[in-house]
């Protein structure tokens, strides 16, 4: 249950850390201050998080996964009392940076924390991880509303990062109390590729930075953001076939989700002719509601079924992204929950699905892709709009620039999660080894009538494959001993029997 709690309050606290709100508050900016300067400072807290999450779990072998949650809670705390003094691009620069570095904590950390623990929990974090990533837009403008401080978005829920690192402080105190019990870790192999995954990462990062301060042309960042998929896509293609598929489908979820959601919302705003936040709470909490359900779900009824509820839980992505130009932008907030729905639905069920049936490495590999995989979606989309709001001279063409935007990325996005689902129906199963108990058949010199099986070796305790049994004097093939007073086991190869010609007598 204290677990519980602290998915429930860390994992959006984490995740909300993402979306860069400045603009919403340009206006009760100082004028002494470069607004520019401070976007783009305000963007590095998910290319903070993202270089973190690898580093935090290779870390977790070392250190305990109950002191890395405080310590990942206790920077967000940090941030949020630094980010009432900002008053520089520098010191917004380090708040958000301090922010992103203790997001990148919390994620791993809760993730090993409740990796042995009930299969509820499990499920239970790839639930409100996927309803994180579809609210974290909305969860950081709704304390915007009718606010005096632009502050405010460095410091949008302090009240509930109190509650986090109290509830983790608890949990360490009753950890220690509980004799330390260990948590799982990487192992040597394992470590490598996590650390392996910190490569695109911190290429994504700098095209992304670069990108925002350099005033990059939107041909430009599509082509960056282009090849920045394909280099996940490439180090997803690493390591055994459970860990692909579960790095694709990672992927998959970093690219579409946190995107195409944080799109939607900004085009429903109520400026813009939707429904506004109060419009859009409805289908969040059908949609949320239903991820948390559904990933329970498939972790207790359906805990083999990896193989075809991965690649249906990415078409419900693909159905949600089809729906996207159905029903957006819509005055009403109720159609958005079959978009919504469909969106954190199939990405529960993918997550779930693959997380069950690896070990957790191979999980923090596919969270380090799936968390640089939303700083490549936001590049890929923020091109997209780049290019749609390129001449724009009203505020109708702003507003249709945008809609074709999000419609665009629907597509785009749509053809992305395709493209994923091919790769793991063909390469995130290429490799596997055949069962050890399955016979195998070679050929006889003598031709295909000829085949040997070859079966297992009749002595106890060995695992190697013994040889067919050699064919006996009379011209039979290994039968079984004679019942009688002496129990020894035949050998596997019969000694060779004296020749009939050797008598010495009849």
């Amino acid at each position: 249950m204290l677990l519980g709690l602290i998915l429930v309050t860390s994992l959006p606290l984490a995740i909300v850390s993402i979306p860069n709100t400045l603009s919403v508050v340009a206006g009760l900016l100082p004028g002494d201050l470069d607004q520019a300067g401070l976007m783009r400072t305000q963007g590095l807290a998910l290319p903070a998080l993202m270089l973190t999450v690898p580093l935090a779990a290779v870390a977790l072998r070392r250190v305990p996964a109950a002191y890395v949650l405080v310590a990942g809670l206790a920077l967000v705390a940090v941030s949020d009392a630094a980010g009432g003094y900002a008053g520089s691009e520098f010191v917004v620069g380090v708040v958000r940076v301090l922010r992103g570095v203790g997001a990148g904590l919390v994620l791993p950390a809760t993730l090993a924390a409740v990796w042995a623990r009930t299969p509820v929990l499990r499920a239970l974090w790839v639930g409100v991880f996927c309803l994180s990533l579809l609210v974290a837009q909305a969860f950081a403008l709704w304390p915007l509303d009718d606010v005096d401080s632009w502050r405010v978005t460095l410091q949008p829920y302090p009240l509930v990062t109190g509650v986090a690192l109290a509830l983790a402080a608890v949990h360490l105190g009753v950890w220690t109390l509980s004799g330390r019990p260990a948590a799982p870790v990487p192992d040597v192999v394992e470590r490598g590729r996590v650390l392996l995954s910190a490569g695109p990462a911190v290429g994504i990062a700098v095209v992304a930075v670069s990108t925002a301060s350099e005033g990059w042309r939107a041909g430009w960042v599509i082509v960056l953001a282009a090849v920045a998929v394909t280099a996940l896509l490439v180090m997803a293609s690493i390591g055994a076939a459970e860990s692909r598929t579960v790095a694709y489908t990672a992927v998959a979820v970093g690219l579409v989700l946190l995107p195409s959601a944080a799109q939607i919302t900004m085009v429903e705003m109520g400026g813009l002719g939707g429904p506004g936040l109060r419009g859009l709470w409805l289908p969040y909490g059908v949609a949320g509601v239903l991820a948390v359900a559904v990933s329970v779900w498939v972790r207790l009824h359906a805990p083999a079924a990896g193989r075809w509820l991965a690649p249906l839980g990415l078409l419900a992505m693909v159905a949600g992204l089809c729906s996207v130009r159905l029903v957006v932008p819509s005055a009403d907030g109720l159609p958005l929950v079959l978009p919504f729905g469909l969106l954190v639905v199939g990405a529960a069920v993918a997550l779930t699905a693959t997380l069950q049936e690896v070990t957790f490495g191979a999980a923090a590999f596919g969270l380090s892709l799936g968390v640089a995989g939303l700083l490549a979606g936001f590049l890929l989309g923020t091109g997209v709009q780049m290019a749609m709001l390129d001449g724009a001279r009203s505020v109708q063409e702003l507003v249709d620039g945008f809609v074709g935007a999000l419609h665009w990325w629907a597509l785009i996005g749509g053809f992305l999660v395709v493209l994923i689902i091919a790769l793991v129906a063909v390469w995130a199963r290429r490799g596997e080894q055949p069962p050890e108990n399955t016979p195998e058949r070679l050929p006889c010199a003598g031709g295909p009538v000829g085949d040997v099986l070859l079966v297992p070796s009749a002595e106890e305790g060995d695992g190697r494959r013994g040889e067919a049994p050699a064919a006996s004097d009379d011209g039979r093939k290994g039968e079984a001993p004679a019942a009688g007073g002496d129990d020894k086991r035949l050998p596997t190869v019969p000694p060779q029997g004296q020749s009939p010609e050797d008598a010495s007598s009849p």
